[in-house]
């Protein structure tokens, strides 16, 4: 359907007081930036209900009319009605518009805003890194054993490409999040390399410890983690930020990275990357603490895992509750209910991406999703799908919150049991189960559904709304989320 920009223009135009009230206009990628002389006069709800308008956001006492590509001819329809304009901007300017009082909704957005258009901008590389994974499955022993397992292509494939992408996640999370906070994306990266140094890997399998500044910390490996570096980060743009004011122009080019990372680097090794393991092992007790009560206790439990194990996974707090599980696992020679949550809560994302394609009408999206999809299901990798969907449209959280937590209790109630811990984490799952019989490996296979479908349904019906649909039409893949 053809965009009347003029119209849109003359309507905003209506809806803000006319082109008098107008203090200045701008335009970034997709949004048309407005200040006033008199906010009174801006009548939200009827901007909202223009035809191409996809939606409205305040920014301290600028708004911003989300209209998409054809924003820049709006933008000269409006000037054309005698409105003051400055041009163009960049997407990330926002921290020079007047400052929102912080409650405690605004700081939530943020900290999610931080998150998604961090992580958002690793798609491509997630998704090349998982399906590299899903072709050695398909090709390999696990479906149609063409590759051996101990041949050269199917390791290749199954884990080198993959660690290629996953192992380095610090380094490449580190360059997207310093760019999202507008710090230098190189710092970013030398933040994420840090973490996965060499020296610090080595000793943290050897149990050892480091010297960071005189002090000893013991090692830890933080590859394919996330938490220690989006902490780092936040703090990194403001040591920056303080070192380029106070590093004299003709040194700033050398010292202020050093200067920087000088200080960054006590704080990220010492206090923000311990942090994940403390929140991991305080996760571990707090679960296996309650479960130790039975009864109810366990279905909490498999309920709080069915729906959060996922974020716990993307966050790098999940190793402390897997070794704890594992060592029942080898004890018992059965899992009762870690693993069997865990499973529905992976099966709850499949069904995320499945409720994103069904839902979904952009077809360079729909594609994505399928890949989404394919990668889960053949692969067994969920990060696409995570990064993908869930943490850009963050209403589609609630499929796999649902979905996870009725299919991990269902499957808490029927008594399902895990006999064989990583079995596979594709479709094949269902094949640790076995070992209990007939009705636990029908009732693993129910709840495992149950998620799928549940999820599915909640991100089909609830998942996106009317705006981000409509964004979805009018833009290419992602870029809607990261502004």
């Amino acid at each position: 359907m053809a965009v009347d920009n003029q119209k849109i223009a003359e309507e905003v135009l209506a809806n803000v007081g006319g082109a008098d009230n107008i203090q200045s206009a701008t335009h970034c990628m997709t949004r048309l930036r407005l200040t006033f002389k008199d906010r009174s006069k801006v009548d939200d709800e009827a901007i909202k209900k223009i035809t191409g308008v996809l939606g409205i956001n305040w920014a301290g006492t600028q708004l911003q009319v989300i209209i998409g590509q054809t924003v820049p001819k709006v933008y000269d329809a409006v000037l054309a009605k005698g409105v003051k304009g400055e041009g163009a901007i960049d997407e990330n300017l926002d921290q020079d518009l007047p400052k929102e009082k912080l409650t405690p909704k605004v700081i939530g957005g943020k900290i999610l805003d931080y998150l998604s258009g961090s992580m958002v901008q690793m798609i491509p590389l997630i998704m090349a890194s998982g399906l590299f994974r899903t072709l050695a499955v398909v090709m390999g022993p696990q479906m149609f054993n063409l590759w051996a397992a101990d041949s050269g292509i199917y390791s290749f494939f199954y884990t080198t490409l993959y660690e290629a992408g996953f192992y380095f996640l610090p380094i490449y999370l580190g360059y997207c999040a310093a760019k999202k906070m507008g710090a230098n994306p190189l710092l970013g990266l030398l933040s994420g390399g840090i973490l996965i140094a060499p020296t610090i890997v080595t000793a943290a399998a050897n149990g050892a410890t480091i010297n960071v500044y005189g002090f000893d910390i013991a090692a830890a490996n933080y590859s394919q983690s996330v938490l220690p570096v989006i902490l780092t980060i936040p703090v990194l743009t403001v040591v920056e930020k303080f070192m380029k004011k106070h590093v004299p122009d003709v040194l700033s080019t050398l010292f202020t990275p050093f200067f920087t990372m000088i200080v960054v680097v006590p704080i990220e090794l010492i206090i923000l990357a311990p942090i994940g393991n403390l929140l991991g092992q305080g996760i571990a007790a707090l679960i296996f603490g309650l479960a130790g009560l039975g009864g109810v206790g366990v279905l909490i439990v498999m309920a709080i895992l069915g729906a959060f194990w996922q974020l716990f996974v993307i966050a790098g707090m999940h190793m402390p509750v897997i070794l704890l599980a594992q060592v029942t696992l080898v004890q018992t020679g059965v899992d009762p209910f870690l693993f069997v949550a865990t499973n529905c809560a992976m099966t709850a994302v499949w069904g995320c991406a499945i409720g994103a394609f069904l839902r979904i009408r952009n077809k360079e999206e729909k594609g994505m999703a399928a890949g989404y999809v394919v990668s889960a299901l053949l692969g067994g990798v969920t990060e696409p799908a995570l990064f993908g969907i869930l943490l850009r449209f963050r209403r589609t959280m609630y499929g796999m919150f649902i979905g996870g937590a009725v299919g991990a209790v269902l499957s808490g109630i029927l008594g399902v049991h895990l006999y064989v811990g990583a079995m596979a984490t594709n479709f094949l799952v269902f094949l640790g189960y076995l070992q209990g019989g007939t009705f636990n490996t029908v009732a693993a296979v129910i709840g495992l559904a149950v998620s799928c479908v549940v999820a599915a349904a909640v991100v089909y019906f609830t998942g996106f709304t009317k705006e981000e649909l409509a964004a979805l039409d009018n833009e290419k893949p992602g870029e809607m989320s990261v502004e």
